[in-house]
């Protein structure tokens, strides 16, 4: 799905009617039910999901929806079918700019070294000025599409230079398996994938030092977190506690581990892969998140910062038509801080 394509929708999301927006969160209240986009990214608030913890804390019903990418699961935010979403930082700075009423409430992962852009075995790249001419596929609007470009840019390339295909992660694995791409930007478990027939040129932990960081978070509808503050809460008391978790058993896991086992099927990696693939993230914990590190401080905080950075990025590639004043609007630790009392 191309940039233009998801403004279209973002538009046209934002040109339905305040009563419509309402009348969702009102039929979303009525029946209990709560819809929320994830997508396969191997972290350990899987596990909440695997195991219906959210379900059993709040007593709702949750319908959860996966989805390939970032862009994917905005659009359907953006439609009015999502009242929670996790993305990447591209897809939600470039969701804000073309006016989607989200907020982000908590910084998934810091990417580090999750991401990365490897190159093809035989492909003849062996340094950044023999990506020229070359074809990567990278899902559009995504983390690694504003790392790709952000890439070609200190390489002293551009996108006409090297030839973008917008792929999906699947896309991206079947390609790779057919010859059909020279490299790709991507995450796991696809990441793991082709490395085995591939190398690393560059990873998001490398670039994210050059001063553009990227990271995954969640995004809740505006209204409906308005309307369900001890709900989010909840949820992120829930993923704060898995991410515990994770921190402080991560030296014992094995393939056998709960978690691992639970990460591996809803993510559908190999559990052997799992421990290896989260080392590769930072997960910041609720102090760290309500701080200036991230959530907190207004426009200093940075959340708020890489936003900022991502939207003027974007904004130089054309991709989005004007930039905020200030994104510490769309950046809310209340529910984060609310969660740190329960």
């Amino acid at each position: 799905m191309t940039v233009k394509q998801i403004t279209h929708c973002i538009k046209k999301a934002a040109a339905l009617s305040l009563a419509t927006g309402i009348l969702f969160s009102q039929m979303a209240s009525a029946d209990d039910t709560v819809t929320i986009g994830y997508q396969g990214m191997m972290n350990p608030w899987k596990a909440v999901i695997a195991e219906k913890q959210l379900e059993k804390a709040t007593g709702k019903d949750i319908e959860w929806r996966r989805f390939d990418s970032g862009a994917k699961v905005i659009t359907a935010m953006a439609s009015g079918d999502i009242d929670i979403a996790t993305a990447g930082s591209s897809p939600i700075a470039a969701a804000v700019n073309r006016g989607l009423e989200i907020e982000l409430v908590w910084i998934l992962e810091n990417i580090n070294e999750a991401e990365a852009l490897v190159v093809r075995d035989g492909s003849g790249i062996m340094a950044p000025q023999d990506l020229k001419g070359k074809k990567l596929g990278v899902p559009f609007v995504s983390t690694t599409h504003f790392h790709a470009l952000f890439a070609l840019e200190q390489f002293g390339l551009s996108d006409d230079d090297v030839k973008l295909i917008n792929m999906q992660p699947n896309a991206i694995a079947a390609a790779w398996e057919r010859g059909d791409i020279d490299g790709a930007f991507i995450w796991d478990p696809v990441l793991g994938r082709i490395k085995d027939s591939g190398r690393v040129l560059i990873t998001s932990g490398e670039l994210s030092n050059w001063g553009k960081a990227t990271f995954d978070g969640m995004v809740v509808d505006k209204s409906f977190g308005q309307e369900n503050p001890e709900f989010v809460a909840q949820l992120i008391k829930l993923i704060a506690d898995a991410d515990e978790t994770y921190r402080t058993t991560k030296d014992s896991l094995t393939a056998d581990t709960p978690m691992i086992k639970e990460i591996a099927e809803m993510t559908g990696g190999n559990a052997n892969d799992v421990a290896g693939v989260l080392a590769l993230y930072q997960f910041p914990d609720l102090k760290a998140q309500t701080s200036c590190v991230w959530l907190g401080c207004g426009a200093e905080g940075g959340a708020a910062k890489a936003l900022q950075f991502t939207s003027e990025f974007l904004k130089e590639q054309g991709k989005v038509p004007s930039l905020a004043d200030d994104y510490s609007v769309f950046v809310n630790a209340s529910f984060a801080e609310a969660a740190s009392k329960l």
